[in-house]
């Protein structure tokens, strides 16, 4: 996987385009990964019981985004750039194509 969470990315595509936010979780199978403040969708809730009435109401909800919607931006560069990876000391570690530099 070449996004990993707490990576800072770009949306790309979509309504959010142009956006920019952290991953807080990747779902390697299906291709996802979710990133905070970005796919808002509000959700209609019920109070569970009488008593609590605070539960209810309509919540905003992150919903994962499909990862070839999303661009890594470089940590050093600032860019938006694809990953590389290079092999060195027995480990592979994941780089910028733009500046080369590591993530």
């Amino acid at each position: 996987m070449k996004l990993k969470k707490g990576d800072k990315v770009k949306v790309m595509l979509g309504k959010d385009r142009g956006k920019t936010g952290t991953i807080d979780r990747v779902f390697n199978k299906e291709g996802l990964v979710l990133v905070s403040g970005v796919n808002l969708y509000k959700r209609h809730l019920k109070p569970r019981s009488e008593q609590d009435q605070s539960s209810g109401g309509i919540v905003d909800k992150v919903r994962p985004l499909n990862l070839a919607k999303v661009a890594l931006i470089c940590p050093q560069c600032g860019k938006i750039t694809r990953v590389g990876f290079l092999l060195g000391k027995g480990m592979k570690v994941r780089i910028c194509k733009i500046c080369k530099a590591e993530i």
